[in-house]
């Protein structure tokens, strides 16, 4: 199995452990509901703690195979886009899940992209959320 077959099942048994050996050492996740990436294997994996507890009624869709330029260093890479569908907080998602490996078969750059707006909106609140909840980051000063 390749690296996309991989994660695809770790993601449909959810399985973080799993997940681990799938990304390199300093693994950029690349989201719709930040700015600046996610970055390093910790971290993503803590994300993705949150993110399989956050959808509901996930599921991959299709697949796509390729290359393409990675953000983080420019080189072109063998990529996979998978798609898929899932709900957070009653908001149906449609969205892609884009995966650039390096040579050894590892995920080195993730990039998500989401639609509606409105699910954007739904995903980013409830992300953050389970970010605060878990220590992966402060929680945001009361304005």
């Amino acid at each position: 199995m390749n690296a996309a077959e991989r994660f695809r099942a770790a993601v449909d048994a959810r399985d973080i452990t799993a997940l681990e050996d799938l990304f390199t050492e300093d693994v950029r996740f690349y989201s719709p509901v930040k700015f600046q990436p996610f970055e390093g294997r910790p971290m993503v994996l803590g994300l993705f703690g949150v993110l399989l507890r956050t959808f509901d009624d996930f599921r991959y869709i299709g697949q796509y195979a390729g290359t393409g330029e990675t953000g983080a260093d420019g080189t072109e890479s063998p990529s996979t886009v998978l798609l898929f569908r899932a709900t957070v907080g009653g908001r149906d998602i449609h969205g892609i899940d884009l995966l650039h490996v390096d040579d050894d078969g590892r995920i080195k750059e993730f990039t998500v992209m989401v639609r509606p707006q409105s699910a954007v909106h739904a995903l980013g609140e409830a992300v953050l959320a389970g970010l605060v909840a878990d220590g992966l980051v402060p929680a945001p000063a009361a304005g």
